[in-house]
Order: C-alpha cells, then structure tokens, then sequence
C-alpha cells in the first residue's frame, strides 16, 4: 500500500484527487515562494512545485517506517503574459491583472513534482495551457473581485467556478488552468509503480 500526501493548501488540488479516486493526506508546505523569482516561467513553477513535495517529504521522513512506501505530491501555478502574475496580494492588484489579461491569450503553467519519501528522489514536470479570455469592462472587473473569488487564484480568476464565463476558449489540458494536469501527473505517478486506474 503507497501513501500519497499532497503538498498543497489548495482545495481546488485536493477535490481533483477526489475526483479521480485517490486516497491522500493533506500536508501544507512552508516555504518561501518569492525563492527562484528569477526562473524563467517554466522553470519557476516547476522548482517552486518540487520545493512544496520537499519540504513535506523531509519531514515525513522522519517517522516514515522502514517498509512504508509514501509519495508526496507538491504543484504551483502561475499565468504569464510577457511577465509572470501568481495570486493577487490585495484586491487593487486582482483589479490591475484581470485588467491586463482580459481581451487576449495568456499561459497558465503548473509544474508538478512527485518525491518519494523513502528515498527521497523525485521527478517534476510542467503543464502549459493557453486560455483566451473575452474583454470586459471595468465595472465587470470590479464586480468579479468583489466576490472574492480571484484572490486566491493565479491570474486573479478560477476557471472552475464564476471566472469561467470570461474564458472564450482554451488550447491545452484543462485540469491545468484549475491547478493540477491530471494526465501528466498520472504519467509521473506511473514511474513510481502507481497506477490511478
């Protein structure tokens, strides 16, 4: 039996795990996200994903039993349009990124990272997206950060919730703009013997 924990605060990871069937822990990483800021985006997100998987398998490795087998799972997000936008401090910069982004296309990227904890080796990879979101107004803006929604979120909007009715279309896995390309890391998984089906 493989334990799976996911290195992640985000409910949006844990209810896609849900969804495809797996049985997993919740482990919140702490680390330092402005770490890396000088990666391209790509990179970025992949380093700062596989430093979330590290820090919880780190410290699962301590009472970690000699014959137990246990993945960690850490992922990260980011939109880039000519510059990187993660989550929004406040809602003025939420207003200021879905402002700079409406009427054209932009990348969602996610890296993920898988570790295994017993050995501490792992393997990390990235998903990129491109979404085209409709233009809208300044009092539609205004409207949409009022619900809060976008404060949470990379590029200020959730595809998964009321953020998707300024999407037109995407080009790429959607599972990724949500925060976690499902298909991908069903590949990663598999190189550690786990089989989601």
């Amino acid at each position: 039996m493989i334990k799976i924990v996911l290195a992640s605060s985000s409910p949006r990871r844990s209810q896609l795990l849900t969804q495809i069937g797996l049985k997993f822990d919740v482990i919140e990483p702490d680390i330092d996200e402005t770490d890396g800021i000088n990666l391209e985006a790509s990179q970025l997100v992949k380093f700062l994903a596989y430093e979330k998987a590290h820090f919880v398998a780190k410290n699962i490795s301590k009472n970690l039993q000699s014959n137990e087998k246990c993945l960690v799972i850490g992922a990260d997000t980011i939109v880039e349009k000519e510059k990187i936008l993660g989550k929004p401090k406040n809602s003025k910069e939420a207003f200021e990124m879905l402002k700079y982004i409406q009427g054209s296309w932009h990348k969602v990227m996610t890296g993920i990272a898988v570790i295994d904890v017993a050995t501490m080796k792992g393997i990390s990879d990235f998903e990129i997206t491109d979404v085209k979101m409709k233009e809208l107004t300044d009092s539609t803006i205004k409207a949409y950060v009022d619900t809060k929604e976008p404060l949470d979120k990379a590029g200020a909007y959730g595809i998964q919730g009321l953020g998707s009715i300024f999407v037109e279309k995407i080009n790429g896995c959607y599972f990724n703009v949500v925060g976690l390309p499902l298909s991908k890391l069903d590949t990663v998984l598999k190189k550690f013997g786990v089989s989601i089906v």
